[in-house]
């Protein structure tokens, strides 16, 4: 369907008064000529439900109006990232080092003492504190926090993890004693 020309001529004359409107919302000159460009657009794509004869300024005014408002309420849940900081923190991480990480402390796991082995799975994997690791494994609370203590440094050494920095999903560990 081809625009009438009266509807084309009352876009056109609009424009100045919408723009207006516009920078009275938008407080940007920028974004009150990008507001009159997304509703010169809409109302030239919705041409057809503008019913000739009635208010094409009030229509317009309308338009303009509905999307300053939705474009607020899309910028309330954009957060600016210049620096892709927040990208990266939303990214997700290979899955296949995370699995091999678990196949790789598992292994590790395993060639810890019993007694340690336990100590670290109760207190560390279960929850327990220290005292109802030592409740449970029917020796003193310093036994346990020896035997942890030990677990964390046999896993560290086997790991290959020196510092806080090893671990994470970004950190890559050198693990060369697991067999």
């Amino acid at each position: 369907m081809s625009p009438s020309p009266s509807f084309r001529n009352g876009l056109l004359a609009a424009v100045p008064v919408l723009r207006a409107f516009a920078v009275s919302l938008a407080k940007n000159a920028d974004r009150a000529d990008d507001l009159v460009q997304e509703t010169l657009v809409k109302a030239w794509d919705k041409q057809d439900s503008f019913q000739a004869g009635t208010n094409l300024k009030a229509w317009l005014f309308t338009i303009l109006r509905n999307e300053f408002y939705s474009q607020m309420r899309k910028r309330k849940r954009e957060v600016e990232d210049t620096d892709g900081t927040m990208t990266a923190q939303l990214s997700v991480h290979p899955s296949q080092e995370g699995s091999t990480d678990l196949t790789d402390f598992r292994k590790a796991l395993e060639l810890l003492p019993e007694d340690q082995r336990e100590a670290i799975i109760l207190v560390g994997a279960s929850g327990f504190s220290y005292e109802e690791a030592a409740e449970i494994c029917g020796c003193a609370v310093g036994t346990i926090k020896s035997r942890v203590s030990r677990a964390r440094a046999r896993l560290q050494e086997i790991l290959g993890i020196e510092g806080e920095s090893d671990f994470g999903p970004s950190s890559t560990t050198n693990v060369t004693n697991v067999a």
